[in-house]
């Protein structure tokens, strides 16, 4: 998608507000990776979310809380977003701008390793699950959402073009194959009806088979 088609998509469906413009502009400014979704993205998530009616979330990969506000805008007075960061300081950075957007009420930061984390939420059941974070665990993650996610669930996970190095074969770096193992699992595993969108770079998206 070129840069002129996708600039058009956000103007017109998701121009951000002045929140998400400072959260990106200080993010930008002080040194987070510059690797948050882009507004359309958030306002993809928005959509999925609301077509199944997501009251629980739960996010692998913080970073500054972009695309926590852009999910948690859309959740029900008592939703729940639950999100993993490894980083302290990308956390407390994103506590700040979800207090600022007035969803401290349903979003939740935990700090540490999201494969640490993941085994204490066994037997919990989420609506849908994001995952953009790092990625040589995702198969592991892929696993750990259909165990979490309930029936008609959404498992949705950006970068899955990974640069188009997941279409090169000689690409066979431990984050390609990675990315390409989840990709794999996602079209062929029977638990789940998957597409990947070729939006930006890559956008996977599954429901859980009832």
């Amino acid at each position: 998608m070129s840069d002129r088609t996708g600039d058009y998509i956000a103007g017109l469906f998701a121009p951000e507000d002045e929140l998400l413009a400072a959260l990106r502009e200080e993010a930008d400014r002080t040194g987070l990776p510059p690797i948050a979704v882009s507004a359309d993205e958030g306002r993809l998530l928005q959509v999925l979310l609301m077509s199944i009616r997501a009251r629980r979330v739960l996010e692998v990969g913080t970073l500054g809380g972009y695309s926590a506000i852009w999910m948690a805008r859309v959740l029900p007075d008592d939703g729940e977003l639950l999100s993993i960061e490894i980083e302290q300081r990308h956390a407390e950075f994103a506590r700040r701008y979800v207090q600022r957007a007035g969803l401290a009420d349903r979003v939740e930061i935990r700090v540490g390793r999201a494969l640490d984390i993941l085994p204490s939420l066994d037997g919990e059941k989420f609506d849908a699950v994001f995952l953009d974070a790092d990625k040589e665990p995702m198969p592991n993650y892929f696993e750990w959402a259909l165990r979490l996610l309930r029936p008609g669930g959404l498992l949705i996970a950006d970068n899955t073009l990974w640069g188009g190095r997941v279409l090169d074969d000689a690409e066979r770096d431990e984050k390609t194959t990675a990315v390409r193992e989840f990709n794999r699992r996602m079209a062929t595993d029977p638990r789940v009806l998957s597409i990947l969108v070729p939006t930006h770079d890559g956008v996977a998206i599954g429901v859980v088979r009832e």
